[in-house]
């Protein structure tokens, strides 16, 4: 569940890990690594490595069962190295905030490796970074979409000890206000920068347009961190963070007997309160009126264009449609060759690259385009993007394309279960996204399976045109009249009348 690469807390928004519950098995006869044509070498001179021969894929066997606190423990031996991945997750994330107070999550799991008890004792941050460092880690603790965690990565006789001190700073955070402020403090350092660059902003503005007011749709800007209380923290540990809403994930040199007794020593006391666990709200996107924002910043060196369009949710039933809308947003924005790329970077040279990703949840999901550019080519970019997205609606992609969208899905797949980390990661992707583990089995066949008028049948029933929001956000006066004609009646805003908690994102 590791996201990776995002500042403290921006925007107080998910930043561990993208939770999107990639699934899959190897069937029988799918290879990886399968031999090209041979090339020709100058005798006398370096060959390259010949090709590894062809390997099954295969996904390895999961154990997994429950202590009796309802806290469930999945389990995945790989005894090659004397390496264990641990998470421990709570399903609570972003989406569990109060009205009013986004960032509660985000901010309580940043605390939880700033001071815990242990033993009775009050242990401050400094002193748990370095028992971390002792076991050769660090605590990785962060919030996504549907669960909050800490993780470590430890060899196989710090297994014990890195488990003891990753149950502490869940279960006996202090959540001091000290570190409250200074934590409050980074992150209003990283907001200035965030709200300085037109493609975070263009991003955030993107996710409330298209998500509107539902848990999934609110960000956390400056006046809403300064909200923040203590008492906001306390109550989100004492509400979420229950042995019955938590899973212990183990990958690594680690049997399902020792992983038994481990989670049985260090988290078997781990009492559930009274009543039954609360339940987060799951609400679909339920888009602002504006099609079009356009946000003025003066001054920035580019304009960041995105845009977004429906996905379909995690919850649908519909297997091979999931998997259609996979390989769609694949052929988008799935690498350098994938189409926006083509279109905007490699044919035309508007930008340094273009993207698209997607995020599916259980009502619902959006995909998304993004791209910076120069002021004056903002509207032409704006356009390619719009057409890009509803084009794929018009003619299948041809076969060779798929293929090689495909390929690059089951490659990334395939190098997810190369490392304890990422095999752990995408176990907790599946558990805080609530589906079946054995759901895995379907993703590379699910994949290799859709075909081009899938593809365009998911296109059609998802991305009309009608159904875009965009945003562009940099030096209006400097972009031109190309701009203005992608939107004649687009929400024109300033970064000093910007409000993006508002449904009208305007400040009263």
């Amino acid at each position: 569940m590791k996201s990776g690469p995002h500042p403290p807390l921006p925007m107080l928004q998910p930043q561990r890990r993208g939770l999107l519950a990639l699934a899959g098995a190897w069937p029988a006869g799918l290879l990886w690594g399968a031999a090209g044509p041979a090339q020709a070498t100058t005798p006398g001179l370096d060959a390259p490595p010949p090709p590894q021969p062809q390997r099954p894929l295969v996904l390895p066997a999961i154990d997994s069962f429950k202590l009796p606190n309802g806290l469930e423990v999945v389990v995945v031996q790989r005894p090659a190295l004397p390496v264990v991945t641990l998470d421990l997750l709570v399903r609570a994330g972003p989406e569990t905030d109060p009205a009013g107070r986004p960032g509660v999550a985000a901010m309580a799991s940043a605390l939880w490796s700033k001071g815990a008890r242990r033993a009775g004792q009050a242990v401050p941050a400094a002193t748990l970074a370095r028992q971390a460092e002792a076991l050769g880690s660090g605590l990785d603790t962060g919030s996504s979409w549907g669960a909050s965690s800490v993780a470590m990565t430890v060899t196989r006789p710090r297994l014990a000890e890195a488990l003891s001190l990753m149950a502490d700073v869940m279960r006996h955070p202090l959540l001091a206000a000290d570190e409250l402020e200074r934590a409050r403090a980074q992150a209003l350092d990283g907001l200035r920068v965030t709200l300085r660059s037109p493609g975070e902003v263009a991003a955030l503005v993107l996710r409330r347009l298209h998500w509107g007011d539902v848990p999934h749709g609110r960000v956390a800007p400056p006046a809403a961190l300064q909200r923040l209380r203590r008492e906001d923290l306390l109550a989100f540990q004492a509400r979420w963070v229950r042995p019955d809403r938590a899973v212990l994930v183990l990958v690594g040199d680690v049997d399902a007997n020792q992983a038994r007794a481990l989670a049985a020593r260090w988290l078997g006391d781990w009492a559930a309160p009274a009543g039954a666990a609360a339940q987060a709200v799951v609400a679909a996107p339920q888009a602002l009126a504006a099609t079009l924002v356009l946000v003025d910043m003066p001054g920035s060196g580019q304009s960041g264009v995105a845009v977004a369009a429906p996905y379909i949710g995690s919850g649908v039933a519909d297997r091979a449609q999931r998997f259609a809308g996979v390989v769609a947003q694949a052929l988008l924005g799935g690498g350098y060759s994938a189409r926006l790329n083509q279109e905007v970077r490699i044919k035309r040279g508007l930008s340094y690259g273009a993207s698209a990703g997607a995020e599916s949840f259980g009502a619902g999901g959006m995909f998304s385009a993004r791209a910076q550019t120069a002021h004056a080519t903002a509207g032409e970019v704006l356009q390619l993007l719009r057409q890009e997205i509803t084009r794929l609606a018009d003619a299948p992609p041809a076969a060779d394309e798929l293929a090689a969208r495909q390929a690059t899905l089951v490659g990334s797949f395939a190098r997810r279960l190369e490392t304890t980390s990422g095999l752990a990661d995408l176990l907790a992707g599946q558990w805080a996204q609530g589906r079946p583990l054995a759901d895995l089995q379907h993703y590379v066949p699910g994949v290799l399976a859709v075909t081009p008028a899938q593809v365009q049948a998911f296109a059609k029933a998802w991305w009309p045109a009608a159904s875009l929001r965009a945003v562009v956000v940099g030096d209006l006066a400097a972009a031109g009249p190309g701009l203005t004609a992608q939107g004649p009646d687009a929400l024109r805003l300033t970064m000093d009348t910007l409000n993006l908690e508002s449904t009208t994102l305007r400040q009263p």
